[in-house]
């Protein structure tokens, strides 16, 4: 995306995540005054990015003029990635997509090709869109992992050779601005800007997934920590086991509740002969959509393995509430599919291990977004970072 003037820029953010604005309200925005605003808003109307939208209901006096993107002005790849599977899309200014979201099978473990083969994937998904990349804005990438946001580094997986940065690695091969973050930032971005977090201040959104990952919104906005790091829920250490996390360390949070650790116990206790209506798969996907849809439509073996999952969730949660004291939270992520079932023995874990005075106001609640909601977050990281500063090439800790 060629447009220079950093107020054009946060102008299109602005519209981005507020739909539609007057000049008025792009001013209090972008703090410059009404008839700069107004300078620049004609001149993105002329470039066909921004479009007239109608007027701002009545209060009483002359109603202003509104303005909102041009959809096919421009376009977004959206990347939301775990330790198995990589999804892809890509999509206009108003979020719709242009294809279908697509699931590519990506193992992420003790896989040195990953960053090519993540390369390769984009690459293939943007020529079948046939956009040209003139008319891409960026890429956004949520991943799991240790992610430093200030140095683009996964120090888990995606490690390119020669001390290459991943994001930098991928701009080279693609040729496209690459914003990247951890998974469950960008789940929590998309709670905070679309979802049920919008106008909250503090609010803890759960991404339950293969792991369990956690988005801060403190004050309003996404809170990261100092280096990124904020928010690794799953490797709090709460049981005394001797299972061995990906971390390296025994006891973590997420291995006892996670969607793979659910999938793992199904397979060994169906192949032990466990009745239920569910059968073992192999394809650990396949297993977790089986798991929760049973258990949606009753199933009692599918709900006995949620409701464990939900409980040691809440011991989890319990800590949260403890520390943060949030007003919201909320469970989100590709395990939002089940969150009427995990509801309740979450609750009962924080009646168990909260003092009640602490959780009295915080409220539990499901996503709406779901699965989409990394994706969401990831084409909300690009048009973020275009309301910035665009960042020198020797200045990593700008691109976050």
């Amino acid at each position: 995306m060629q447009t220079a003037s950093p107020l054009k820029r946060q102008i299109l953010s602005a519209l981005y995540f507020g739909q539609k604005l007057s000049c008025a309200e792009l001013s209090a925005v972008t703090g410059k005054s009404i008839p700069h605003v107004t300078k620049f808003v004609m001149e993105l109307v002329e470039e066909g990015l921004v479009t007239e939208a109608g007027f701002s209901p009545s209060s009483g006096g002359r109603r202003a003029q509104v303005f909102g993107l041009r959809a096919d002005a421009l376009y977004i790849v959206a990347v939301a990635m775990d330790q198995l599977y990589t999804k892809i899309v890509v999509t206009d200014l108003l979020n719709h997509p242009v294809m279908p979201v697509e699931n590519h099978e990506l193992v992420l473990y003790n896989n040195p090709a990953a960053h090519e083969e993540l390369a390769s994937i984009i690459d293939a998904v943007v020529a079948r869109s046939g956009i040209s990349k003139e008319f891409i804005a960026g890429i956004g990438i949520g991943m799991p992992g240790f992610m430093n946001t200030r140095l683009g580094i996964n120090y888990s997986f995606l490690q390119p050779p020669d001390g290459e940065r991943i994001y930098q690695y991928l701009e080279r091969v693609l040729n496209l601005p690459v914003f990247i973050d951890n998974d469950s930032s960008l789940v929590a971005l998309a709670e905070l800007k679309f979802g049920l977090a919008r106008d909250k201040e503090e609010v803890m959104v759960l991404n339950i997934g293969w792991g369990i990952g956690l988005g801060m919104i403190v004050n309003g906005e996404l809170f990261r920590g100092y280096t990124g790091y904020a928010g690794e829920l799953s490797h709090i250490p709460l049981f005394e086991n001797e299972k061995i996390c990906d971390c390296g360390k025994k006891g973590c949070l997420e291995t006892e509740a996670s969607l793979r650790v659910v999938t793992e116990k199904a397979r060994a206790e169906l192949k032990s002969g466990r009745a239920s209506a569910l059968k073992a798969d192999d394809r650990s996907d396949r297993m977790i959509e089986a798991i929760m849809k049973a258990a949606n439509n009753g199933d009692q073996y599918a709900i006995e393995l949620l409701t464990d999952m939900g409980h040691k969730l809440g011991k989890a949660v319990a800590i949260l509430i403890h520390l943060v004291n949030p007003e919201l939270i909320v469970l989100s992520g590709r395990g939002a599919e089940a969150g009427k079932i995990l509801l309740a023995p979450i609750q009962q874990a924080l009646n168990k291990y909260c003092i009640p005075r602490l959780s009295e106001f915080t409220v539990l609640k499901v996503s709406s977004l779901g699965r989409d909601a990394e994706l969401m977050g990831a084409a909300a990281l690009v048009m973020e970072n275009m309301a910035r500063p665009v960042p020198a090439k020797t200045v990593p800790a700008e691109r976050r």
